[in-house]
């Protein structure tokens, strides 16, 4: 079974990903389990550092009203 991110042929995501990114945080703005994901523990260690970077660098949002 193979994640979101191997089936887009996608080897690294960085901050600047915001639309990729958007993906997997909830309807609150909080970064999806990896079992609700389906990303695999790489690919959800580089999603997770990815959304933080993106959130420090004003790019998203840290909540959703």
């Amino acid at each position: 079974m193979s994640d979101y991110l191997t089936e887009q042929n996608i080897e690294h995501i960085t901050y600047k990903d915001t639309d990729i990114l958007e993906k997997f945080l909830t309807e609150h703005g909080r970064i999806q389990h990896r079992r609700d994901s389906g990303l695999t523990a790489k690919h959800q260690r580089q999603v997770t550092q990815a959304i933080k970077r993106a959130r420090y660098m004003g790019l998203l949002p840290y909540t959703r009203a």
